[in-house]
């Protein structure tokens, strides 16, 4: 019995890997409308790879942030929300979850998600940036200071403006 229940697990993690090559075409397609400015386009695109492929997680993250730039952010906060369902491990959707939430002003939901973010990849200076800025917002500006600090030492030129502007 424990070995079938191994087996099942393990077929159940393949088939999740293994995603249609339709769907990899249709996401190529998006990448490259994407990168022309094709917007809308690419948003078509990640939707076909999606519906062929429903854990296609890559293709939500993307679809999520090409509705923030066109300024839908309850639909790039769904996206963002359905990729850590289905890969709650993938760091840099929290981190977008994160510039959602800061730009809502819901700066404690920020601070999770940008910690969250750093737990998963610990050089993320986008989220140490968002979390001192957050920080900031609320008051803590030990935590800020400290935030903008880790996110220079990973490479943020945001980050040192920001230390300069709040940490003085």
């Amino acid at each position: 019995m424990k070995k079938q229940f191994v087996l099942a697990l393990l077929l159940c993690s393949f088939v999740s890997w293994s995603q249609s090559p339709a769907a990899y075409d249709l996401f190529d397609k998006a990448l490259k409308k994407s990168e022309t400015g094709n917007i809308k386009g690419a948003i078509d695109d990640y939707t076909k790879a999606i519906r062929i492929d429903p854990l296609f997680a890559e293709a939500y993250l993307n679809r999520a942030l090409l509705k923030q730039k066109l300024g839908d952010v309850k639909g790039a906060l769904a996206d963002v929300n359905t990729t850590i369902k289905i890969e709650p491990s993938k760091g840099d959707a929290y981190t977008t979850r994160a510039d959602l939430n800061y730009k809502a002003k819901d700066y404690a939901s920020t601070i999770k998600d940008c910690t969250v973010s750093i737990e998963l990849n610990a050089k993320d200076y986008i989220a140490y940036n968002l979390r001192g800025l957050s920080n900031f917002h609320l008051k803590n500006k030990k935590n800020a200071c400290a935030d903008f600090a880790k996110a220079i030492q990973y490479g943020s030129q945001s980050a040192i403006k920001n230390k300069n502007m709040f940490c003085k």
